[in-house]
């Protein structure tokens, strides 16, 4: 089995690192050149993870002839706002109907968009899928457990990329609710950040707690009117990648919103990383979408304030909790 990962950043290098592990022969294609050879001269990726030491079979290219030379499986390890200029540049050099699993996690601004329709855009004659679920780069890099789901519309090749990405410490279920696994994926980002901004305020564990509750019942709210099935929002996609997103020290969309609960703005966490949080960008995608089908999403609704319509976090909560009252299930 021949893997291609697309992007070098932390899920891509962590994702390449498994199936390395699982004696996979994996070529990972990023898009800088310069730090793209430092990472296969080096065997660091000092930018994502730091402390992962890569072996030199691990083989790390800015060519993408090289990168995708005999592939059998192409992981799209890209953010969802710079995908579709990534793969419009490898149009000529992807080999036809080779399976192409997005790694993804938000909407594409403008189109609305999920990962695996920029994907079937550009190669219409590929078979997509998406592979989502509780996965920080951090643990899978270090070889911990990590149980995802891939999600596909034909079982057979479902079928074939659960036997190829399976391995001792990567437990992969199907799931052929493609559009609820994506829409799991982006909309816990959205959630996460007003976990963070909680964490930043400091208003304690209820709070995170009553976040996820009512950040998962707004997911699946906005799933079902989309057409989505809801026992995905209740699995690995859904709550599992929620709660680790929302609670865990590496997840970025939380610390994003740490750091705007402190006090710091949109502009000045922009400048001052490298690494994405997909849901500042979905969270808008999110909303417009949400008045479209006519569902409230007050969670969302309170991030987009923050990060684009100059309101406090402090007011953003008080606006929260002086809501009028209603059924829990309303």
């Amino acid at each position: 089995m021949n893997i291609t990962v697309l992007g070098n950043g932390g899920f891509g290098t962590a994702m390449a690192l498994s199936q390395h592990r699982a004696g996979r022969t994996v070529r990972v294609l990023g898009h800088d050149h310069v730090y793209t050879s430092a990472i296969a001269a080096t065997g660091r990726n000092p930018r994502y993870l730091p402390d992962v030491e890569l072996p030199p079979e691990l083989l790390f290219t800015a060519d993408p002839v090289v990168a995708l030379r005999d592939t059998d499986l192409v992981l799209a390890a890209v953010p969802t706002q710079h995908l579709r200029e990534t793969l419009l540049e490898l149009e000529d050099v992807m080999p036809e109907s080779v399976p192409l699993v997005s790694l993804a996690k938000g909407l594409e601004q403008g189109s609305g968009l999920r990962p695996s329709e920029v994907l079937q855009e550009v190669f219409p004659s590929s078979p997509i899928l998406c592979l989502s679920g509780p996965s920080h780069a951090e643990e899978i890099a270090r070889n911990l457990p990590a149980l995802v789901v891939i999600a596909g519309a034909n079982d057979e090749v479902r079928r074939l990329v659960q036997t190829a990405l399976t391995n001792e410490t990567l437990r992969v279920y199907r799931n052929e609710d493609l559009l609820g696994v994506e829409l799991c994926g982006a909309l816990k980002n959205v959630i996460a950040l007003a976990a963070g901004i909680a964490e930043g305020l400091g208003l304690g564990d209820n709070t995170k707690a009553a976040i996820l509750a009512r950040g998962l019942f707004e997911m699946t709210r906005f799933g079902l009117a989309e057409g989505a099935r809801p026992e995905t929002f209740h699995g690995l996609a859904g709550v599992g990648d929620l709660a680790v997103t929302a609670f865990s020290k590496h997840g970025r969309n939380r610390a994003f919103g740490e750091r705007l609960g402190r006090g710091e703005t949109l502009e000045q966490i922009l400048e001052s990383t490298q690494k994405v949080a997909e849901g500042v960008w979905t969270s808008r995608v999110v909303q417009e979408r949400a008045r479209d089908l006519g569902i409230e999403m007050p969670l969302t609704d309170a991030v987009c304030s923050v990060l684009f319509g100059g309101l406090t976090p402090e007011a953003a909560v008080r606006a929260l909790m002086e809501r009028a009252q209603r059924d829990e299930t309303d």
